[in-house]
């Protein structure tokens, strides 16, 4: 089977069913695990690496609002060449990939069109039934439940060191600073689930602009910065923006020392296997002394 993944989530759910031979191109965001970086890569990004993370924000915004086909593009005579059997991608984020209609249009477009199977995870349990549905795809169901099964227990590990808490403290996630967005979809979850309350992310919905004052009311204990498609230490170069807003110095996650910059490309913005990992992480964060 040749499988085309356009999502970086992808890749690792296709590798940690034992197909990475299989993966006959990846994305250009593509990284892990490592091995899959010398896959032909199918797709682009128009937004340059140099830019600051306002003039991203500004560029992704006015481009949503023309088209969002153009944020990436994807390789059709590499596509053609690959004649894949099955393209893994998405429909859930116009920013995080090509976008699905142009996917099924050039499937549509090679001699033998392929398979497009479509991941749209909200929540973590979603994450976890994508897993088993891309095994399904590529013949490696049984192999995709015991992943899964893996991943359960250590969530619910988890979920038993949690219920010994002794309090619920406020916490959030930030998938930008500037300007500043709060958590969406998965993330309000994980927090809930690590044991934090989280009053300002955007539970199963996408991740939106805030207005900073909101960070304030909330008073966060903990915070949590994993800025999409950023590294920790990418993220962390924007700490100053941060200690730039009103308020930020006297936040009780300040004070205590208790704000984390984390990989968001690896771990909060990715779902993946690895969300689980996130979920492992914010229990340290927000419950040191349980974990």
């Amino acid at each position: 089977m040749r499988i085309v993944s356009l999502l970086p989530s992808a890749t690792e759910i296709i590798c940690a069913l034992g197909l990475e031979d299989s993966l006959a191109a990846v994305t250009h965001e593509c990284d892990y695990p490592e091995s899959v970086k010398g896959k032909p890569v199918i797709t682009k990004s128009h937004i340059g690496p140099e830019m600051s993370s306002a003039e991203i924000d500004a560029a992704v915004s006015a481009q949503l609002n023309v088209d969002a086909h153009s944020l990436y593009t994807i390789d059709p005579e590499l596509l053609r060449e690959i004649e894949p059997d099955l393209i893994v991608t998405q429909r859930l984020c116009d920013v995080c990939a090509v976008d699905y209609d142009e996917v099924v249009e050039a499937a549509k477009t090679l001699p033998r069109p392929p398979r497009v199977l479509n991941l749209e995870p909200v929540y973590l349990e979603d994450v976890l039934a994508d897993i088993e549905r891309v095994g399904a795809a590529v013949g490696r169901l049984e192999k995709a439940r015991e992943v899964v099964a893996g991943l359960e227990e250590r969530i619910d590990r988890v979920k038993t060191t949690v219920a010994r808490a002794k309090e619920r403290p406020s916490a959030m996630l930030l998938e930008w600073i500037d300007p500043p967005y709060c958590g969406g979809h998965w993330n309000p979850q994980l927090v809930q689930m690590a044991g934090g309350y989280d009053g300002v992310g955007n539970l199963g919905k996408p991740s939106v602009r805030i207005e900073w004052q909101q960070v304030v009311d909330f008073q966060p204990s903990v915070l949590v910065v994993s800025c999409c498609g950023y590294t920790a230490e990418r993220a962390r170069e924007d700490e100053h923006i941060l200690r730039s807003y009103p308020g930020y110095e006297n936040l009780p996650c300040v004070q205590s020392g208790r704000v984390h910059f984390v990989n968001g490309s690896a771990f909060y913005s990715r779902p993946g296997p690895r969300l689980v990992d996130s979920l492992e992480m914010m229990a340290r964060f927000i419950h040191p002394e349980l974990f």
